[in-house]
Protein backbone atom coordinates (compact mmCIF):
# COMPACT_ATOMS: atom_id res chain seq x y z
CA UNK A 1 0.00 0.00 0.00
CA UNK A 2 1.19 3.32 -0.65
CA UNK A 3 2.17 5.73 1.96
CA UNK A 4 0.90 9.29 1.54
CA UNK A 5 1.88 12.20 3.25
CA UNK A 6 -1.50 12.77 4.47
CA UNK A 7 -1.42 9.52 6.57
CA UNK A 8 2.09 10.13 7.51
CA UNK A 9 0.69 14.06 9.00
CA UNK A 10 -2.07 12.23 10.50
CA UNK A 11 -0.14 9.74 12.56
CA UNK A 12 2.09 11.81 13.54
CA UNK A 13 -0.52 14.49 15.13
CA UNK A 14 -2.35 11.05 17.05
CA UNK A 15 1.19 9.74 18.68
CA UNK A 16 3.38 12.91 18.75
CA UNK A 17 6.09 10.52 16.76
CA UNK A 18 8.30 12.20 14.50
CA UNK A 19 8.35 12.11 10.78
CA UNK A 20 10.29 9.45 9.08
CA UNK A 21 9.44 7.26 12.24
CA UNK A 22 5.78 7.55 11.15
CA UNK A 23 6.48 6.75 7.83
CA UNK A 24 8.68 3.71 8.82
CA UNK A 25 5.71 2.34 11.49
CA UNK A 26 3.28 3.06 8.55
CA UNK A 27 5.56 0.89 6.06
CA UNK A 28 5.87 -1.81 8.70
CA UNK A 29 2.05 -2.44 8.87
CA UNK A 30 1.26 -1.98 5.69
CA UNK A 31 -0.55 1.32 6.06
CA UNK A 32 -2.66 -0.07 8.61
CA UNK A 33 -3.01 3.60 11.05
CA UNK A 34 -4.09 1.45 14.23
CA UNK A 35 -1.51 -0.98 13.82
CA UNK A 36 1.41 1.82 13.11
CA UNK A 37 -0.08 3.10 16.77
CA UNK A 38 0.90 0.49 18.17
CA UNK A 39 4.16 -0.35 16.57
CA UNK A 40 5.50 2.96 17.40
CA UNK A 41 3.87 2.11 20.99
CA UNK A 42 5.99 -0.83 21.11
CA UNK A 43 9.20 0.95 19.71
CA UNK A 44 8.72 3.52 22.49
CA UNK A 45 8.35 5.95 20.07
CA UNK A 46 4.80 7.03 20.66
CA UNK A 47 4.32 9.95 23.44
CA UNK A 48 0.69 8.92 23.75
CA UNK A 49 -1.56 6.80 22.12
CA UNK A 50 -4.54 8.95 21.44
CA UNK A 51 -6.51 9.08 18.74
CA UNK A 52 -6.51 12.51 16.31
CA UNK A 53 -9.63 13.82 17.64
CA UNK A 54 -10.77 15.43 14.69
CA UNK A 55 -14.09 15.14 15.76
CA UNK A 56 -15.35 18.37 13.32
CA UNK A 57 -19.36 17.52 13.72
CA UNK A 58 -21.13 20.45 15.79
CA UNK A 59 -24.03 20.98 17.38
CA UNK A 60 -25.33 19.98 20.90
CA UNK A 61 -25.80 17.64 23.71
CA UNK A 62 -28.94 17.85 26.32
CA UNK A 63 -28.73 16.13 29.35
CA UNK A 64 -32.45 15.54 31.58
CA UNK A 65 -32.87 13.56 34.71
CA UNK A 66 -36.52 12.93 36.72
CA UNK A 67 -36.04 10.41 39.30
CA UNK A 68 -34.18 7.47 38.74
CA UNK A 69 -33.55 8.01 35.75
CA UNK A 70 -31.40 10.29 33.41
CA UNK A 71 -31.00 10.65 29.35
CA UNK A 72 -28.35 12.30 27.44
CA UNK A 73 -28.93 13.34 23.27
CA UNK A 74 -26.63 14.53 20.55
CA UNK A 75 -28.27 16.98 17.75
CA UNK A 76 -26.11 17.67 15.28
CA UNK A 77 -25.31 20.60 13.32
CA UNK A 78 -22.77 21.18 10.35
CA UNK A 79 -21.70 24.60 12.14
CA UNK A 80 -21.14 25.87 15.21
CA UNK A 81 -23.33 29.24 14.17
CA UNK A 82 -26.15 26.90 14.12
CA UNK A 83 -25.50 25.18 17.44
CA UNK A 84 -25.33 28.95 19.16
CA UNK A 85 -28.65 29.56 17.94
CA UNK A 86 -31.22 30.01 20.15
CA UNK A 87 -34.21 27.65 17.57
CA UNK A 88 -31.49 24.92 17.74
CA UNK A 89 -31.37 25.19 21.62
CA UNK A 90 -34.72 24.89 21.97
CA UNK A 91 -35.08 21.46 19.64
CA UNK A 92 -32.00 19.94 21.68
CA UNK A 93 -34.21 20.98 25.09
CA UNK A 94 -37.40 19.32 23.75
CA UNK A 95 -36.19 16.18 22.30
CA UNK A 96 -33.74 15.67 25.20
CA UNK A 97 -37.46 15.89 26.98
CA UNK A 98 -39.46 13.84 24.93
CA UNK A 99 -36.28 11.33 25.49
CA UNK A 100 -37.42 10.69 29.19
CA UNK A 101 -40.20 8.79 27.96
CA UNK A 102 -38.31 6.48 25.52
CA UNK A 103 -36.11 3.78 25.35
CA UNK A 104 -34.07 3.99 22.28
CA UNK A 105 -32.81 6.73 19.59
CA UNK A 106 -36.06 5.17 17.27
CA UNK A 107 -37.90 5.51 19.69
CA UNK A 108 -37.21 9.11 20.01
CA UNK A 109 -37.76 9.95 16.78
CA UNK A 110 -41.14 8.98 17.01
CA UNK A 111 -42.32 10.34 19.89
CA UNK A 112 -44.64 13.55 19.73
CA UNK A 113 -42.97 17.03 20.70
CA UNK A 114 -46.29 20.04 20.28
CA UNK A 115 -48.12 17.22 19.03
CA UNK A 116 -46.14 15.96 16.04
CA UNK A 117 -43.27 13.58 15.77
CA UNK A 118 -39.91 14.26 16.64
CA UNK A 119 -38.66 13.32 13.33
CA UNK A 120 -41.05 15.75 11.73
CA UNK A 121 -40.15 18.71 13.87
CA UNK A 122 -36.63 18.01 12.94
CA UNK A 123 -37.31 17.90 9.09
CA UNK A 124 -39.58 21.23 9.50
CA UNK A 125 -36.22 22.46 11.29
CA UNK A 126 -34.20 21.59 8.97
CA UNK A 127 -36.13 23.43 5.93
CA UNK A 128 -36.23 26.75 7.89
CA UNK A 129 -32.55 27.12 9.02
CA UNK A 130 -31.22 26.01 5.41
CA UNK A 131 -28.98 23.68 7.30
CA UNK A 132 -28.31 19.38 7.59
CA UNK A 133 -29.37 18.36 11.11
CA UNK A 134 -29.26 14.94 12.55
CA UNK A 135 -30.59 13.99 15.51
CA UNK A 136 -27.31 10.80 16.15
CA UNK A 137 -28.24 9.56 19.47
CA UNK A 138 -28.99 8.69 22.90
CA UNK A 139 -28.05 7.17 25.80
CA UNK A 140 -30.67 6.21 29.13
CA UNK A 141 -29.03 5.45 32.49
CA UNK A 142 -30.98 4.51 35.76
CA UNK A 143 -30.72 4.06 39.23
CA UNK A 144 -31.43 5.08 43.12
CA UNK A 145 -30.32 8.55 42.05
CA UNK A 146 -28.97 10.01 38.63
CA UNK A 147 -26.79 13.35 38.41
CA UNK A 148 -26.30 14.88 35.47
CA UNK A 149 -23.60 17.52 34.37
CA UNK A 150 -22.81 19.66 31.54
CA UNK A 151 -18.99 20.64 30.61
CA UNK A 152 -18.60 24.12 27.79
CA UNK A 153 -22.54 24.82 28.47
CA UNK A 154 -24.39 26.83 25.80
CA UNK A 155 -27.39 27.00 27.96
CA UNK A 156 -29.11 25.12 30.79
CA UNK A 157 -28.26 21.05 30.23
CA UNK A 158 -26.81 21.47 26.90
CA UNK A 159 -23.59 21.76 25.63
CA UNK A 160 -20.24 20.09 24.00
CA UNK A 161 -19.84 17.39 26.57
CA UNK A 162 -23.18 15.58 28.76
CA UNK A 163 -22.24 13.25 31.52
CA UNK A 164 -24.53 10.85 33.61
CA UNK A 165 -23.75 9.23 36.50
CA UNK A 166 -25.84 6.99 38.54
CA UNK A 167 -25.29 5.72 42.26
CA UNK A 168 -26.65 3.46 44.64
CA UNK A 169 -27.39 5.52 48.30
CA UNK A 170 -28.65 9.23 48.79
CA UNK A 171 -26.20 11.94 46.57
CA UNK A 172 -24.58 14.40 48.86
CA UNK A 173 -22.84 15.91 46.71
CA UNK A 174 -20.31 14.28 45.63
CA UNK A 175 -22.08 12.56 42.24
CA UNK A 176 -21.42 15.93 40.38
CA UNK A 177 -18.21 15.71 41.73
CA UNK A 178 -17.91 12.33 40.00
CA UNK A 179 -19.66 13.72 37.15
CA UNK A 180 -17.22 16.55 36.50
CA UNK A 181 -14.72 13.96 36.52
CA UNK A 182 -15.75 11.32 34.17
CA UNK A 183 -16.05 14.80 31.75
CA UNK A 184 -12.47 15.66 32.74
CA UNK A 185 -11.29 11.90 32.11
CA UNK A 186 -13.34 10.06 29.83
CA UNK A 187 -12.80 6.60 31.69
CA UNK A 188 -13.06 3.63 29.37
CA UNK A 189 -15.52 1.97 31.56
CA UNK A 190 -16.94 1.73 35.12
CA UNK A 191 -14.51 -1.27 35.98
CA UNK A 192 -12.13 -3.44 34.83
CA UNK A 193 -14.96 -6.37 34.72
CA UNK A 194 -16.95 -3.62 31.96
CA UNK A 195 -13.73 -3.42 29.73
CA UNK A 196 -13.77 -4.42 26.28
CA UNK A 197 -11.43 -7.35 25.77
CA UNK A 198 -10.63 -6.67 22.13
CA UNK A 199 -9.02 -3.41 23.90
CA UNK A 200 -7.58 -5.26 27.14
CA UNK A 201 -5.59 -7.83 24.46
CA UNK A 202 -4.55 -4.82 22.62
CA UNK A 203 -2.73 -3.40 25.23
CA UNK A 204 -1.79 -6.36 26.99
CA UNK A 205 0.16 -7.25 23.48
CA UNK A 206 1.37 -3.83 23.13
CA UNK A 207 2.52 -3.98 26.84
CA UNK A 208 4.25 -7.37 26.36
CA UNK A 209 6.35 -6.48 23.14
CA UNK A 210 7.45 -3.34 25.23
CA UNK A 211 8.81 -5.59 28.28
CA UNK A 212 10.15 -8.38 25.93
CA UNK A 213 12.46 -5.85 23.96
CA UNK A 214 14.02 -5.10 27.56
CA UNK A 215 15.78 -8.31 27.24
CA UNK A 216 15.07 -9.46 30.88
CA UNK A 217 14.56 -12.69 32.16
CA UNK A 218 11.04 -14.04 31.25
CA UNK A 219 10.20 -14.60 34.43
CA UNK A 220 11.07 -10.71 35.26
CA UNK A 221 8.75 -10.34 31.94
CA UNK A 222 5.70 -11.80 33.27
CA UNK A 223 5.90 -9.56 36.47
CA UNK A 224 6.44 -6.22 34.13
CA UNK A 225 3.30 -7.41 32.54
CA UNK A 226 1.34 -7.72 35.07
CA UNK A 227 2.38 -4.90 36.89
CA UNK A 228 1.89 -2.54 33.83
CA UNK A 229 -1.38 -4.03 33.23
CA UNK A 230 -2.81 -3.18 36.52
CA UNK A 231 -1.56 0.63 36.04
CA UNK A 232 -3.44 0.52 32.74
CA UNK A 233 -6.69 -0.74 34.58
CA UNK A 234 -6.02 2.03 36.94
CA UNK A 235 -5.68 4.67 34.08
CA UNK A 236 -8.77 4.22 32.01
CA UNK A 237 -12.07 2.52 34.62
CA UNK A 238 -13.73 4.96 36.48
CA UNK A 239 -13.85 3.03 40.05
CA UNK A 240 -9.49 2.68 39.34
CA UNK A 241 -8.21 6.36 38.63
CA UNK A 242 -7.55 8.54 41.05
CA UNK A 243 -10.09 11.06 41.99
CA UNK A 244 -9.32 14.35 40.73
CA UNK A 245 -11.11 16.60 43.41
CA UNK A 246 -9.10 14.33 45.54
CA UNK A 247 -6.03 12.20 44.06
CA UNK A 248 -5.16 10.92 47.13
CA UNK A 249 -8.21 8.22 46.73
CA UNK A 250 -9.67 6.60 44.22
CA UNK A 251 -13.25 7.36 42.46
CA UNK A 252 -14.35 4.19 44.47
CA UNK A 253 -13.20 5.20 47.54
CA UNK A 254 -14.25 8.51 47.43
CA UNK A 255 -17.86 7.22 46.51
CA UNK A 256 -17.39 4.81 49.44
CA UNK A 257 -16.81 7.26 51.83
CA UNK A 258 -19.33 9.76 50.88
CA UNK A 259 -22.22 6.60 51.63
CA UNK A 260 -22.57 5.88 48.01
CA UNK A 261 -21.72 3.31 45.74
CA UNK A 262 -21.38 3.97 41.66
CA UNK A 263 -23.63 2.25 39.47
CA UNK A 264 -22.75 3.47 35.69
CA UNK A 265 -22.15 6.43 33.69
CA UNK A 266 -22.80 8.06 30.57
CA UNK A 267 -20.35 10.82 28.95
CA UNK A 268 -21.62 12.02 25.58
CA UNK A 269 -19.37 14.67 23.55
CA UNK A 270 -19.98 16.41 20.70
CA UNK A 271 -19.14 14.28 17.36
CA UNK A 272 -17.05 12.01 19.15
CA UNK A 273 -16.60 9.44 16.14
CA UNK A 274 -17.48 11.55 13.03
CA UNK A 275 -14.77 12.57 10.71
CA UNK A 276 -15.81 15.44 8.66
CA UNK A 277 -13.35 17.34 6.39
CA UNK A 278 -11.79 20.64 7.67
CA UNK A 279 -12.36 24.00 6.42
CA UNK A 280 -10.46 27.24 7.04
CA UNK A 281 -12.65 30.03 8.63
CA UNK A 282 -13.23 32.02 5.57
CA UNK A 283 -14.40 28.96 3.15
CA UNK A 284 -16.58 28.03 5.95
CA UNK A 285 -18.44 31.82 6.64
CA UNK A 286 -17.91 32.55 2.51
CA UNK A 287 -20.42 28.97 2.36
CA UNK A 288 -22.66 30.27 5.27
CA UNK A 289 -23.13 33.73 3.27
CA UNK A 290 -23.71 32.18 -0.11
CA UNK A 291 -26.49 29.73 1.90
Amino acid sequence: MAITAQMVKELRESTGAGMMDAKKALTETNGDMEAAVDWLRTKGLAKAAKKSGRTAAEGLVGVAVAGGKGVAVELNSETDFVAKNADFQKLVSSFTEAALNVSDIDALKAAEVNGKPVETVLNEAIAVIGENMTLRRMAVLEGETVVSYVHNAAADNMGKIGVLVALKGTDNGIGKQIAMHVAATNPASLSEADLDPALVEREKTVLSEQARESGKPEAVIEKMIVGRMAKFFEEVTLLGQKFVINPDVTVAQAAKDAGVEVLGFVRMSVGEGIEKEKEDFAAEVAKTLAG
